[in-house]
């Protein structure tokens, strides 16, 4: 049972982090010219979130199995520790968020060399690894000096926050919604994309739309590039707010799933 919750917060910690870093690889993608690899590059790693989820999400289904068998079996507790685990996934990205900028410009610079991911992977070699460590960098909080550097609304900042915090319990929402009506748990637990569903049209018409106007003008203007750190930086500080909002959005989620699927 405990070593069940230990690998989803594990692999939630995994697939947060990756997917926060993602901002990395654009930065280095328009730092080099190169938006367009860098975006192939962004599903390939993305790839590696997605792998993590196909585990993920049986495991923690198993903790609702547990739970049939023991009225006192602290469901709601595990569920947040796993949310924890997406906050601390996503603080552990914005620490390594300068080191991974840097790393994934040498990979985008390779990939040109190479010609494919294949020969790329190929090409690593051990040398190659242990020279990594000259790209570790610290974090700067000169990120926090303004909330609209390069004109980025505040609105942004706290749509995205919003957003993350309704993908982040999209799926632990419906599975609780199948532990609260047991009657109704196979049709709760396949209900996530009534949660998510509302996030991904706020992310598709408010978000990625903003996102990707501020990209252009940064690959337009060298001025507005190196501002662009700082404000993919106040886009991971707003992923994490809506990690920690998330806590708050998880028994609501809950319980709209549940009302939904007796309704249907």
């Amino acid at each position: 049972m405990i070593s069940t919750l230990m690998w989803v917060c594990i692999l939630t910690l995994v697939i947060h982090s990756v997917e926060t870093l993602s901002y990395a690889i654009r930065l280095s993608g328009v730092r080099a010219g190169k938006l367009a690899v860098a975006l192939s590059i962004t599903g390939i790693v993305v790839l590696v979130s997605r792998t993590a989820n196909l585990i993920q999400a049986p495991l923690t289904a198993k903790l609702i199995d547990q739970a049939k068998g023991s009225e006192s079996f602290p469901l709601e507790t595990y569920f947040r520790y796993i949310l924890g685990a997406s906050s601390l996934g996503t603080l552990v990205a914005i620490a390594l968020f300068p080191t991974f900028v840097f790393l994934f410009a040498r990979v985008i610079a390779h990939l040109e060399i190479e010609g494919s991911i294949p020969k790329l992977i190929s090409s690593v070699t051990v040398d190659k690894i242990r020279h990594a460590k000259h790209h570790l960098r610290k974090p700067r909080l000169s990120m926090l000096r303004s909330l609209r550097y390069y004109g980025i609304p505040k609105r942004l900042l706290v749509l995205n926050a919003v957003v993350t915090a309704i993908y982040t319990v999209g799926v632990l929402s419906s599975l609780y919604a199948a532990h609260l009506v047991p009657a109704y748990s196979m049709t709760a637990s396949q209900s996530s994309g009534l949660i998510n569903g509302i996030a991904t049209i706020m992310m598709t018409v408010f978000v990625d739309p903003q996102l990707a106007l501020i990209t252009d003008k940064a690959i337009a203007n060298a001025e507005a590039r190196s501002k662009l750190g700082r404000i993919f930086g106040l886009l991971m500080i707003s992923r994490f707010a809506g990690t920690l909002l998330a806590q708050l959005f998880f028994l609501p989620g809950a319980y709209w799933v549940s009302l939904v699927v007796q309704w249907l």
